[in-house]
């Protein structure tokens, strides 16, 4: 859906995890490609440094793009051919914009390009044209996607993630949300909610999950959502599509069954839809754009399957009859004391916003 959504334009730096591991293992990736085969431009990094990576990719790309400007203004001062001027002085027109008539407009002035080479007038103009050549694929820009899970974003690479936001670049981050460190073995991390099960939470999990996607929207200039495509795939279509239209930060949680959470994976969509329907996962999507609309949407609707049939139907939560079986049950009626606690929260911040 990403690729779909992003096409030739994207760019992604993905944190090592599970999502490098399915995202990076050829022939069966799951980035899509056009009619021309072409496809996003894809790079793995460690997780810890994972939003730094991807953060220096887009200040790359705007560089870039401002070196492209440049030259392009340059050649149209000392002169080139008529119909390359004309492409150039379009191309400036819609130089913001990343729709089709962008992209038509890029081949247009790329087909130009060798014949205004071989015609340049003097050794300057030939150096300008030739640093056109270099940078043509930057006439549309860019779209940045920092890729990685919740042991990269809530946890070991928290500092950066934190640090991207905080600033008004042009990136897409999406968390794809296990709440565990999967890939390492299933250790705890930082998303791990009250009574899981997990490496180094053995006897279940004790403190509350951390709450990123406020701790984002704080900043007051980051689009945050939150989805689950197994309950709502429109939801999480408008999330990702809002997303990478918005003109600076954007980050997206996403629910993400795992084997570690101990279901059959072949109803991942299921158990994603179960996640919402017992008030166990938000869905919400909060643009700061709309500063006289509706900035926060809230998009869960009231339970309808009871929150202790869905966490008792997850081996991360029954485990706890075995490893601490005399707090077992006092673990859950916390866990879900603090879903509903989270899930009020979020409202209130509806009402607010």
């Amino acid at each position: 859906m990403m690729s779909q959504i992003a096409g030739d334009r994207m760019i992604a730096a993905n944190a090592t995890g599970c999502s490098s591991i399915y995202g990076g293992t050829f022939p069966t990736v799951p980035y899509c490609t056009n009619k021309e085969g072409r496809g996003p431009s894809w790079g793995n990094s460690l997780f810890e440094d994972n939003a730094e990576y991807g953060f220096g990719m887009r200040l790359a790309v705007d560089n870039n793009r401002e070196l492209l400007k440049t030259k392009v203004e340059r050649i149209l001062e000392i002169g080139t051919t008529p119909d390359l001027t004309k492409a150039l002085r379009k191309s400036l027109e819609i130089f913001a914009e990343t729709g089709q008539e962008a992209k038509d407009q890029q081949l247009a002035v790329k087909a130009l390009l060798p014949a205004a080479l071989k015609a340049a007038s003097d050794a300057e103009a030939k150096e300008v044209v030739a640093k056109i050549i270099e940078l043509q694929d930057y006439f549309v820009d860019k779209s940045v996607w920092i890729i990685g899970g919740d042991g990269w974003a809530y946890d070991i690479g928290y500092g950066g993630v934190d640090h991207v936001v905080a600033q008004e670049r042009n990136v897409n981050i999406l968390v794809v949300d296990t709440e565990v460190y999967s890939n390492t073995g299933g250790q705890a991390s930082k998303a791990t909610p009250i009574g899981a099960v997990a490496k180094f939470a053995n006897a279940g999990m004790r403190l509350t999950k951390k709450n990123m996607p406020f701790m984002c929207m704080s900043y007051g200039h980051v689009y945050v959502a939150s989805i689950s495509m197994g309950a709502n795939r429109s939801q999480a279509q408008k999330a990702m599509m809002e997303a990478e239209a918005y003109p600076g930060p954007s980050i997206i949680f996403a629910y993400a069954p795992c084997i570690n959470h101990g279901i059959d994976m072949s109803q991942s969509q299921v158990q994603m839809k179960k996640a919402v329907d017992a008030g166990y996962w938000p869905v919400f999507r909060y643009d700061p754009r709309n500063a006289e609309g509706e900035r926060f949407k809230w998009e869960t609707k009231e339970p309808t399957v009871s929150y202790q049939d869905f966490i008792r139907g997850e081996r991360r939560y029954t485990a706890l009859q075995k490893t601490a079986p005399a707090e077992a049950e006092e673990l859950f009626a916390r866990a879900e004391a603090d879903a509903k606690r989270r899930m009020d929260f979020f409202r209130k911040i509806g009402e607010l916003m």
